[in-house]
């Protein structure tokens, strides 16, 4: 017999050798039906392995992020085994599940077309209905290729032939087809109840642009159809919030040719952006922060100093000045180091925050630049504190206080990841969990859940991560706070502490909007272009009637910019309604329509983007509405 102790501490015998699938139907066969896979002893397994020693039990659900992979995995199987009874000829490359879905790449003598993914989802639902089975089996390395070889996969061989030469190879058959793949799946296809076809697109075997270009299909997969319509649902109403779409519309930015990854912003996409910074600016101040500025070009012998030579320089841009080597900077941190260098520290002096809306420049692949998310040159709002190891969990909170604040002004609701050492990494094992356990801390002081995300952290220390939810249920990784023993130990950085003697501080490394360039492509698309009153680039639009009351409008628009609030007039000679839709188009938060009424009685006719008509009001009355709302900063969602 075997212990099996599940995840609430109960501990079960069963026969050694039995199955997931036989334990989990022992403890709940309501809970069989829902699961989807395991983890045992912290390692996730499918449904279908036997268990042979005293174990720790956790069973996966579609609602664990392993269980979606697990069930999305064998979704990218059925496409596979889909396109296989379809067009027969194609080659098979590799299908992995991903955030949100899977896809599969595919070399094939003719292009995918959207009536094609239609006539392969519909074979995907009858593979899916077949209830077909996942069997795995395993080859020494020579019969798998000899296996792959005559099925003519090539792109399979090649990735056999990368193993070592004593590897077991592991298979997954369903049906009629198979595929080299190490797992894990679902028990069956018909654990797959709902599928779609999301896009196609072109993709390098193995991602190098010297090899052929392969045809990408992607897909999701869900339990439940509901949850699938849902997932749309929120896809076609995210193709409406499109930044690149809404930025364009709404004349924020703009993107060229002349340089690809590199955003123009113009005038109103520049009063957001002003107001971001400026308000980032009015908080750290009250937090006792230092602005600084630093260059955005320095020697190469500071990244080989930093570290950032070795873990980075395929990211960064290189120039040339009076014959030595410069870099073109990747991240802030050197710089603001080189600030706390130029003076004496006193303990007295820590924590000592010193800011930066820094400027930094990353080489991207061309294929991966997407509107203002993913982009080649933006503004960090980088921090950087120097403390004691003493002040750490207290700054730490500190530091989570002001993301909690900044981010509860935009409506945004957000989950936290404390990510560990990488494997690339540089320090002293007892630095890293010092370090480690100096964020444990903190997070449990302030009373936040978090997950642990293993080996991603950064090259120099642990960190937390801020991932924000918008109001379609998407997530976007912004703030991070850092915690770094080893830049204070590379750059010899000193204090002199109460005992008279230099000691070495503790560095810590953090963001709020993370990129403002990137934070404003995610405002654009959570508030769908309608920015709050506060942050709107236009707050008001003042219309006129008949060309009656022109300099009645002029009059009204210069009391408004007096008061500091922003104004546009529109005096072109069309009907109001037209003018109105095209102020609601431009989603301008306010609407002051002016005729002979309203200039007779010294009145404004008020429309709110949210509320409609509002009616006739003193002008003072709305200046006072209108501040209210921008000074308390009222979110419009």
């Amino acid at each position: 017999m075997i212990k099996i102790e599940l995840k609430d501490g109960k501990v079960l015998e069963f026969e050694k050798g039995t199955k997931v699938q036989d334990i989990t139907k022992a403890i709940s066969p309501s809970l069989l039906k829902k699961a989807v896979g395991a983890k045992v002893n912290g390692e996730v397994v499918e449904l279908m392995t036997a268990i042979n020693e005293d174990s720790k039990l956790e069973v996966l659900t579609f609602d664990d992020e392993e269980g979606r992979e697990t069930l999305r995995h064998t979704g990218s199987h059925i496409l596979a085994q889909a396109v296989k009874r379809l067009y027969p000829n194609v080659k098979l490359a590799i299908g992995p599940a991903i955030e949100n879905g899977f896809y599969y790449d595919f070399d094939a003598d003719f292009s995918f077309t959207p009536e094609m993914l239609n006539d392969i989802e519909k074979e995907m639902e009858k593979i899916i209905k077949e209830d077909l089975s996942l069997e795995k089996f395993e080859l020494p390395r020579n019969e798998a290729i000899s296996f792959m070889e005559e099925k003519e996969e090539n792109y399979k061989v090649e990735l056999i032939n990368d193993l070592p030469e004593d590897a077991i190879i592991s298979f997954y058959k369903q049906g009629e087809f198979t595929d080299l793949c190490r797992g894990p799946h679902v028990p069956s296809t018909e654990k797959v109840k709902a599928v779609k076809l999301l896009s196609i697109a072109g993709a390098y075997w193995r991602g190098n642009e010297k090899n052929k270009m392969l045809q990408r299909i992607y897909g999701t997969a869900f339990t439940k159809k509901a949850d699938l319509d849902q997932y749309i649902h929120m896809l076609e109403e995210a193709k409406k919030r499109d930044h690149r779409k809404l930025g364009k519309e709404l004349d924020l930015f703009s993107i060229h040719e002349e340089g690809p990854g590199f955003p123009f912003f113009h005038p109103k996409g520049m009063v957001v952006r002003n107001l971001l910074e400026n308000y980032w600016r009015e908080v750290h101040t009250k937090a006792a922060y230092h602005e600084i500025k630093t260059p955005i070009i320095l020697n190469e012998e500071l990244w080989h100093q930093s570290g950032h030579w070795d873990h980075y320089k395929e990211n960064m841009y290189f120039t040339k000045i009076d014959e030595n080597d410069f870099a073109i900077k990747p991240m802030n941190c050197p710089g603001s180091i080189l600030v706390y260098k130029n003076s004496l520290h006193s303990y007295r002096d820590f924590p000592l925050r010193l800011g930066e809306l820094g400027l930094v420049h990353r080489h991207e692949m061309s294929g991966a630049l997407h509107g203002l998310m993913r982009v080649r040159c933006f503004t960090q709002d980088d921090a950087h504190i120097f403390m004691t190891k003493e002040q750490i969990t207290e700054e730490i909170l500190n530091v989570i206080k002001l993301i909690d604040s900044f981010y509860k002004v935009f409506g945004f609701e957000y989950f936290v990841e404390l990510s560990t050492r990488p494997e690339d990494s540089m320090g002293s094992d007892e630095d890293w969990d010092a370090a480690t356990n100096g964020l444990i801390s903190a997070l449990n002081s302030a009373g936040l859940e978090y997950k642990v995300n293993e080996g991603d952290g950064a090259f120099y220390g642990p960190k937390i991560d801020f991932h924000l939810k918008d109001c379609i249920g998407r997530t976007w990784q912004c703030g991070t706070i850092q915690l770094d023993f080893q830049m204070p130990e590379r750059f010899d950085l000193t204090y002199v502490g109460s005992d008279g003697e230099k000691h070495r501080p503790v560095m810590v490394h953090r963001v709020v909007f993370g990129s403002i360039e990137r934070f404003i492509g995610i405002l654009i698309e959570h508030y769908a272009g309608a920015f709050p009153t506060w942050l709107a680039p236009v707050q008001v639009r003042i219309m006129n009637i008949t060309d009656g009351q022109r300099d009645y409008v002029e009059k009204v628009a210069e009391k408004l910019r007096e008061v500091g609030i922003r104004v546009e007039t529109d005096l072109r000679n069309e009907k109001i309604g037209y003018k109105i839709r095209e102020a609601q188009l431009q989603k301008i938060p306010y609407m002051i329509v002016l005729g002979d009424k309203e200039m007779k009685e010294g009145k404004i006719a008020v429309r709110s983007r949210k509320d409609g008509d509002i009616g006739a009001l003193n002008l003072e009355d709305f200046i006072f509405r209108m501040r209210a709302e921008i000074e308390q900063k009222i979110n419009s969602l």
